[in-house]
């Protein structure tokens, strides 16, 4: 794991190397990064997805949910489900590390929707904000099952699914 300046774009470069699943090395790259810092800060998030650690942000955690989970559901289902978790859940807990996300938070962020209004004053229906906290849900289940994030992390010791 490097990270090089690009001295004829002025740009930063990261190259990672890892082992697949099938055991076999890769490396990739990514290049156009402003700054340094931010080179590094990806690359870290790489090495954690890697060692499948859930030090990394919620966001970094829905591309690996993402990757799991898109082959096994038909394209429209797919849509759907992204669309919700990209507008409704990301913009309030993507920067957050998984790990430190806690019922609270969950509480907050549905209080947040609950106030939602549309131009003429109609809230989302009951309905579709289950619909929405079951995408968290899905995501939250999909890191204790597989990822091994604690439970009592998550959910703690009470029942936040009350919308």
């Amino acid at each position: 794991m490097a990270v090089y300046k690009d001295n004829a774009t002025g740009t930063w470069r990261v190259v990672f190397r890892y082992t697949d699943f099938t055991g076999e090395r890769k490396q990739t790259q990514k290049r156009g990064f402003q700054t340094k810092r931010e080179a590094q800060a990806w690359e870290r998030e790489q090495l954690l997805k890697q060692d499948s650690k859930l030090d990394m942000t919620f966001a970094s955690f829905y591309e690996i949910y993402a990757e799991d989970k898109k082959a096994r559901l038909k394209e429209s289902t797919w849509e759907s489900k992204s669309h919700m978790i990209e507008k409704k859940i990301l913009p309030y807990s993507g920067k957050r590390k998984i790990a430190d996300i806690e019922a609270k938070d969950v509480i907050a962020w549905q209080n947040e929707l609950m106030k939602y209004r549309d131009e003429k004053g109609k809230p989302y229906s009951g309905d579709y904000l289950k619909t929405i906290h079951a995408q968290l849900t899905a995501i939250f289940n999909h890191a204790v099952n597989f990822y091994n994030l604690s439970y009592k992390l998550v959910y703690g010791d009470k029942d936040i699914c009350d919308i």
